[in-house]
């Protein structure tokens, strides 16, 4: 096996071992990479050359290998710093080599490191090296201790007594010791063994709300402290109002230091015992504390980031009503209620305002007006924002159905986090640069009820609201990694070409923010595209980008019926080939799937695993893989978090699920709490075992505490018990479809990323 692009084998197979997966498909992966291959191309088209590895797999190979080509660059750096210095031996040089981890690099690079002016070095300028020298050797010599010492005192260096050149000996030593690559590890594995976090309150905190009152007095294993809760600590320490060390028994660092330090009794023995206490105190716990505090916050970040990764996703690939106009309310108290119409595309076709809470009369005058826009527009469906004067606006909603004996259009709250956010933006400005802020928020409202993927993508991720303490966690790794998982769910559903904005087509394999805005442009100035090829005469696009393009993009009613599948056009031929096998076309393939059955794949010009994805393909051309659309219920008379009661049954919406539990929204302005323990009757160590972002579910209240905004509730309490089957339903459910297998399929994958 040769290197490949800089990385020795050795440091292939490690990654192989780590990520469990077979070299040929890791080498596979590395080379489409390299060549400017995207993560959802490789995963979707060429499974062939990768094994079948999957996305996530694919992703982890990604991140494994920036993470080991900048320790390869980091390591280079090192060994000719230390060249240069002339102190590369052999067997150093052969260490630095075999390191696989950027800690144990940097630790190996310590002693070589530029300093500044230490005891140690102060010492050196004395002439104690020697001196220190001689009690790190522990070797019996022809002088004592007591004769050898004595040659180190000089006035004219600054030495004045024996004392004192024992004492700079000392200083020496304890630098060497704390220099120790090997100790360094042992000590930070001993931390992380046996550490304690100990959180407390600073002296002069103002915490009026309590919301730190838990970390006040508290202590928790290094090993076991969860990132929700190091998270809270760490950020309690940012608002002065707790301050947090690592905890760890003297005396067990210190064992760990003797048992390394001294291999022989001797004359030396009180002066390295000193060394060793005074490189523990002064060196060495400050150092290996701020470096465990720092892995805990990787630790945390990692896990919370994946936390806000898991509910983006869900959030993302949720549910569309689909092509339907929509008629979206951004409700209001004093400024009223904005009112926006869209058509089945999302265009804008008319706009409102409706005052149904600043007057006794404000219902009877909004009320013909509504009618009017529902009429006028052929309104297929009317989407609620969830936030002040929501519950009020949805009963006005209802009522006026009922009243009208309106059937044929359905009322829906929908999140309207980060929806300001896009109002706001330039997005937002370039797509409507004359209405009001408010006026895009009801438009994006309703644009989220057709198709919450196409606009969610219009607003940074992070404004959407389903992080776990996303302030705190490291901004550049969050960001790359929420739009890692954008470009995922995009590519995952495809994109209409003909009428998904830049913004959507920006996320698509290959293709750039300009090459978007190209598309979109040429779109305009020529018309509906009617095939895939037409993109390649579009600026900016070549045959490297169409490559990876192409099959994400959707045409419907094109020239080629398979532009608006997800089969690639490199293998339109063998869709030729199964239609002139069967003796038919492609268009009567598409038609009649049944035909399918009947191929034989042997004879087929395509591995494997492509032909199973265009079978797959060609049985539901052009399927959404996300679910079937389907409202939440919430109850009209709980409207206000004073009408929730201890006891009640309701419907509400999974809007972030972290790692102690789910928040619920019950229609009421204020999320409920479903802690880890009340999700199942079963145990499970990750809430997402159990629920997912924007998911229906029903739950019991337990609690409501009006005064601290919280509510408490229970999924447990209204499942059967553990070990006991669930009560026959009347109806027996129908059996999986594809798309929910390959729904939770990805569940599965998204749960082990």
């Amino acid at each position: 096996m040769t290197e490949n692009k800089n990385l020795p084998t050795t440091l292939l197979l490690h990654i192989s071992n780590l990520l469990n997966v077979p070299l040929r498909g890791l080498s596979a992966v590395i080379e489409l990479l390299d060549d400017g291959g995207t993560v959802p191309f490789i995963a979707r088209y060429r499974k062939e050359a990768t094994g079948n590895l999957d996305e996530v797999q694919i992703r982890a190979i990604e991140e494994k290998l920036a993470y080991f080509r900048e320790l390869e660059e980091r390591r280079e750096s090192i060994l000719a710093s230390i060249a240069e210095q002339g102190k590369l031996t052999g067997d150093l040089k052969a260490r630095i080599e075999a390191a696989l981890d950027k800690s144990e690099l940097e630790d190996l690079y310590l002693p070589y490191k530029p300093k500044r002016r230490t005891k140690a070095t102060i010492a050196r300028e004395k002439g104690l090296e020697p001196l220190a020298a001689y009690l790190w050797a522990q070797r019996p010599a022809e002088e004592p201790l007591e004769v050898f010492a004595p040659k180190f005192v000089n006035a004219e260096l600054g030495v004045a007594t024996v004392d004192e050149a024992l004492e700079g000996a000392r200083h020496i030593v304890a630098e060497w010791v704390s220099e120790d690559a090997d100790l360094r590890k042992a000590l930070r594995a001993l931390v992380f063994d046996e550490g304690v976090v100990v959180s407390r309150k600073t002296l002069d905190a103002v915490d009026e709300r309590e919301k730190f009152k838990m970390y006040y007095e508290y202590k928790e294993p290094v090993k076991t402290i969860p990132s929700h809760r190091m998270l809270a600590i760490r950020r309690g320490e940012s608002e002065k109002v707790l301050y947090f060390l690592i905890d760890i028994e003297e005396e067990r660092a210190l064992a760990v230091l003797r048992k390394h330090v001294h291999r022989a009794p001797g004359d030396w023995t009180t002066q390295l015992e000193l060394a060793i206490e005074d490189a523990w105190k002064r060196l060495l716990n400050s150092s290996i504390q701020a470096e465990v505090r720092l892995e805990l916050k990787r630790r945390s970040d990692t896990e919370a980031i994946q936390v806000f990764r898991d509910n983006l996703y869900h959030l993302l690939l949720a549910p569309p009503a689909g092509p339907i106009s929509v008629l979206g309310i951004d409700p209001g108290l004093r400024t009223g209620c904005k009112v926006a119409v869209v058509d089945q595309t999302g265009k804008l076709l008319d706009h409102d305002v409706l005052y149904l809470h600043t007057s006794k009369h404000g219902n009877a005058e909004a009320m013909p007006k509504l009618e009017a826009l529902l009429r006028k527009h052929n309104v297929r469906a009317i989407a609620i924002g969830n936030g002040t004067a929501s519950r009020e606006t949805d009963a006005f909603v209802r009522e006026f159905l009922r009243e009208k004996g309106i059937q044929e259009i359905f009322s829906v709250t929908v999140s309207e986090a980060g929806a300001s956010v896009y109002s706001a933006s330039d997005v937002a400005r370039q797509e409507f640069p004359d209405l009001d802020l408010t006026v895009r928020g009801a438009i994006s409202i309703a644009r989220r009820l057709q198709d919450p993927l196409s606009e969610l993508v219009k607003v940074d991720p992070k404004s959407i609201g389903v992080g776990q303490y996303q302030h705190d966690v490291d901004q550049r790794q969050l960001a790359d990694s929420l739009e890692k998982v954008v470009e995922s769910c995009v590519n995952r559903v495809g994109v209409d070409l003909n009428t998904s904005s830049w913004t959507l087509l920006r996320y698509i394999s290959g293709v750039t923010e300009r090459t978007a805005m190209n598309i979109v442009t040429y779109r305009n100035e020529h018309g509906s595209f009617r095939s895939r090829m037409q993109v390649l005469d579009v600026p900016g696009i070549g045959p490297k980008t169409f490559e990876q393009a192409a099959g994400f993009l959707r045409i419907r009613n094109g020239d080629n019926p398979l532009d608006m599948t997800a089969v690639h056009p490199e293998s339109y031929a063998v869709v030729e080939q199964i239609a002139t096998m069967l003796n038919t076309s492609v268009d009567e393939l598409i038609r009649q799937p049944e035909l399918l059955e009947k191929v034989d794949r042997s004879r087929l010009s395509a591995g494997a695993y492509t032909i199973e994805d265009i079978l797959a393909e060609l049985r539901k051309p052009g399927r959404d893989p996300r679910d079937k659309f389907v409202a939440p219920q919430f109850r009209e008379e709980v409207r206000e978090m004073s009408d929730v009661e201890a006891g009640m049954v309701l419907e509400g919406v999974v809007t972030n699920v972290t790692r102690f539990g789910a928040f619920v929204d019950i229609g009421v302005h204020q999320d409920g709490l479903v802690h880890i323990s009340e999700l199942s009757n079963k145990f499970i160590k990750d809430p997402a075992e159990a629920v997912k972002a924007g998911q229906i579910v029903k739950v019991k209240v337990l609690s409501v505490d009006a005064k601290a905004m919280r509510i408490g509730l229970s999924i447990k309490a209204l499942l059967a018990p553990a070990g006991r089957p669930q009560p026959k339903k009347q109806t027996p459910a129908p059996p999986a479809t594809f798309d929910q297998k390959l729904a939770a399929l990805s569940a599965k994958w998204t749960g082990r990323s």
